[in-house]
């Protein structure tokens, strides 16, 4: 278990060393208070595709492996053979890792601390293609058509604010393929009315209903510019 609080009463010396014996007795692998590291036994690392990944404390990651290996086999299935794909808003490697395994990626993401940690899992992953990163954020600085020109296809799996900027960007890049992931339809079919008014046809959408007891869905769907 790696724990996370926030709002949490200041630190004092005594209080460090309860902590750490909570962290004894219970087996979390690390403890984060308020923004510091304040115990830390093992790596808190998290496996996806061939990678082991130690995300930043508080990282997003999806919720349940099931949904996210659903999400992965829907991303997959949308790009189809590709020779080098960019992927937005990457995290710390979601898809970036496992699509590395087959063809190049650059991957771009505004948090420096989650592509820190996807790039090191990356160079201690042996056989993948070229995997790239950059730390951008892609809300004040989309990638901007040009920069698109180098790929063959574009992942985009934004936050629940959507992508509006990056969007009005992919849909004048003349990407043949785009495989969009969302966890908002409403801001997800916002985008897609953008994409679709440029030519692209939304070849199919993919509901996962990982968010259990709760009204939320994810989605994948697949984007083509005929």
């Amino acid at each position: 278990v790696d724990v996370v609080v926030t709002g949490g009463k200041p630190l004092d010396a005594g209080f460090r060393l309860d902590l750490s014996r909570i962290v004894e007795a219970h087996g979390f692998s690390r403890l984060t208070w308020d923004g510091e590291t304040v115990a830390l036994r093992d790596r808190p690392a998290q496996s996806i595709g061939r990678a082991t990944v130690v995300p930043p404390a508080g990282a997003f990651l999806q919720a349940t492996t099931e949904g996210e290996a659903a999400l992965l086999s829907g991303v997959r299935e949308a790009l189809g053979p590709q020779r080098r794909v960019v992927d937005l808003f990457a995290g710390v490697g979601t898809f970036a890792l496992p699509l590395a395994e087959t063809m190049e990626v650059h991957a771009v993401e505004g948090d420096r601390d989650m592509i820190a940690a996807l790039d090191l899992a990356a160079r201690h992953t042996q056989n993948l293609h070229r995997l790239s990163t950059e730390v951008r954020d892609l809300f004040r600085r989309p990638l901007e058509p040009d920069e698109l020109k180098g790929f063959t296809a574009a992942v985009i799996d934004p936050p629940r604010a959507g992508a509006e900027a990056q969007t009005a960007c992919l849909a004048r890049s003349g990407l043949k393929v785009i495989a969009a992931v969302s966890c908002n339809p409403v801001t997800f079919a916002r985008d897609a009315k953008v994409l679709i008014a440029a030519g692209y046809r939304l070849d199919w959408v993919q509901v996962v209903d990982q968010f259990r007891w709760s009204t939320h869905v994810e989605l994948v769907s697949r984007f083509s510019l005929t």
